[in-house]
């Protein structure tokens, strides 16, 4: 593993805004039993590695570096035009980088083994990008908030793409599969595909997600691994926030 880490650039998502958290704040400094969100991520990632990961901010950046302070490498994204636009805003930090791994600073609760599973996987299986699941029985109660989660897209076990929500028909909405943003993407394969993103979607945004519908249409290796749904927990508004208190 320590071979595999020392070939790994860690990219952690922080540039969003708060907005559906109903504050002004980035959302990855809310506050969740007793330390930011995305504290709890950094935590995971130094279980197993002492090397510095990215953190991509943009809306108030300079609220998250007072945070964070040398704990992590900056990279800037100027405007909010996706989780792919994110990414290439840190291709100078990641480029020469054998795989690039994404964790999203709202989600927690991710564990070390679980980062660690993820890039095992990845390499054992030679894949392009591999990814993280959870199958959630029914989106009730403190649940719901997988709802507006990307839906997994297979026929039989092969990957076919994600859908995120906001873009779905009532069949794919249906799927209990949800995409959970945790991601390793060989790195050469990244950089060379994440321009051919487009942004013809509901939110005009170049969605991270589309690369897997790339990779599959190039016939390159796409894995996943399945985690359990509270590790998969992602917060976006104040009520999730709450739920998550309590079931946390």
């Amino acid at each position: 593993m320590e071979k595999e880490l020392s070939r790994t650039k860690i990219l952690i998502l922080a540039a969003g805004k708060g907005k559906r958290m109903e504050s002004d704040i980035p959302k990855v400094l809310t506050i969740l039993k007793g330390r930011p969100m995305i504290r709890h991520v950094l935590e995971s990632i130094h279980g197993i590695t002492s090397s510095k990961p990215v953190a991509i901010v943009g809306h108030k950046a300079e609220l998250v570096k007072q945070e964070l302070g040398d704990a992590v490498v900056y990279a800037y994204q100027k405007e909010q035009l996706g989780t792919g636009h994110a990414v290439a805003s840190a291709k100078e930090h990641a480029d020469d980088a054998e795989h690039v791994l994404i964790l999203a600073g709202d989600q927690p609760f991710i564990s070390s083994q679980t980062i660690k599973n993820l890039i095992k996987t990845h390499t054992d299986r030679k894949a392009k990008v591999t990814f993280t699941t959870t199958i959630v029985e029914n989106f009730e109660g403190w649940k719901k908030g997988f709802m507006n989660f990307g839906r997994i897209l297979r026929d039989g076990n092969t990957i076919l793409g994600i859908k995120e929500y906001k873009d779905a028909n009532t069949n794919e909405k249906s799927i209990k599969e949800v995409n959970i943003t945790t991601y390793i993407f060989n790195g050469p394969w990244l950089w060379e595909n994440l321009s051919k993103l487009k942004n013809e979607n509901a939110q005009n945004e170049y969605y991270l997600t589309d690369l897997i519908h790339l990779a599959t249409e190039q016939n390159e290796i796409i894995a996943t691994i399945t985690i359990d749904n509270k590790e998969a927990i992602g917060i976006n508004t104040k009520e999730e926030l709450e739920i998550v208190e309590q079931v946390s």
